[in-house]
């Protein structure tokens, strides 16, 4: 199988790329404008490999697209390629609307030009804020700041083309990710960056918002597993259900930092601050997916990553 990945410099698409090389003899494109947030030296013991090969370009770039489809024979776009910070997206919204909507809208109409397949990388922000239970793929999507309603704009997209044009997609919608190459603005390794620079630990509100946290290699199993044998036109929640409030998870890294609690500080709360993300994964389970690393040996792995990589120096 051909494969595109978008975004494949970032956290979560550098990480699969990396899988999916060892798991497979695919060839692997990876399309990255790279923005900020992304960083080739993440992929740099690949970047030799026969079957992996990067392009420097924007997914609203049709003609780019086209023509990496014909030229690599593309059979699958799968879409990690977004606008994903929150509070960026508070202050200025329209990086979020043109990458993650009309970027999108554009894979879209690659792959249904070209008959192949798509997969979107979506997040469990889109169901918005639960103060009980769990949101299931048929739950109300209810997104609470620009990002999250960009990314459930583009997930309304992505079904449309399946719908009206029978578009083999699925939708992946995640815990919060974490472990290696996430960028510093994200609350774990912005913690670590200021645990390992003796900065002021900030945390929004009271520290009690809930989120849920997924390893990042356990999410790339799940889209790996998604990929090999999902049901076309699903959507597929991924979560190892660690439910956890903010300022329990920042001790828990001050205690694997050996850093002083007391160097918390509490500041003024996010603007439409979700309270608790929560999702429901019996279909993903019922294709085999469990997962293997808990909160506690992964947060281990990922101090372990920062330290030795020296990532979060200043």
């Amino acid at each position: 199988m051909n494969i595109m990945i978008t975004g494949g410099a970032g956290f979560i698409g550098s990480n699969f790329i990396r899988f999916i090389i060892e798991k497979t003899e695919s060839t692997i494109v990876n399309l990255d404008l790279l923005t900020y947030a992304a960083n080739l030296e993440y992929l740099k013991e690949i970047q030799q490999l026969p079957n992996y090969h990067f392009i420097q370009g924007n997914i609203k770039d049709s003609t780019l697209v086209m023509k990496t489809i014909q030229k690599f024979k593309i059979d699958c776009i799968i879409n990690f390629a977004a606008e994903s910070h929150v509070d960026n997206s508070i202050k200025n919204a329209e990086d979020f609307i043109q990458t993650n909507i009309v970027g999108t809208a554009n894979l879209l109409e690659c792959a249904r030009l070209s008959k192949i397949r798509y997969l979107q990388i979506s997040t469990d922000e889109v169901y918005g804020s639960l103060t009980e239970g769990y949101a299931d793929e048929n739950t109300f999507l209810n997104p609470s700041s620009p990002y999250s309603a960009s990314k459930a704009a583009a997930d309304h997209l992505v079904m449309s083309y399946h719908k009206t044009y029978d578009l083999n997609i699925n939708i992946v919608r995640a815990a919060n990710n974490y472990g290696p190459n996430q960028y510093k603005e994200k609350l774990i390794p912005l913690m670590l960056h200021q645990i390992s620079n003796n900065k002021p630990l900030p945390i929004y509100g009271n520290g009690l918002n809930k989120r849920d946290w997924l390893y990042v290699e356990d999410f790339c199993r799940a889209i790996f597993i998604i990929l090999e044998c999902g049901k076309t036109g699903e959507i597929y929640n991924v979560s190892a259900h660690e439910e956890i409030d903010n300022l329990t998870l920042v001790k828990k890294l001050c205690h694997l930092c050996s850093y002083d609690e007391r160097r918390i500080e509490f500041v003024e709360d996010r603007l439409g601050h979700d309270y608790r993300y929560a999702i429901e994964t019996s279909k993903i389970e019922s294709l085999g997916w469990k997962p293997k690393t808990n909160l506690e040996e992964g947060l281990i792995k990922t101090v372990k990553w920062y330290s030795e990589t020296k990532q979060l120096e200043s």
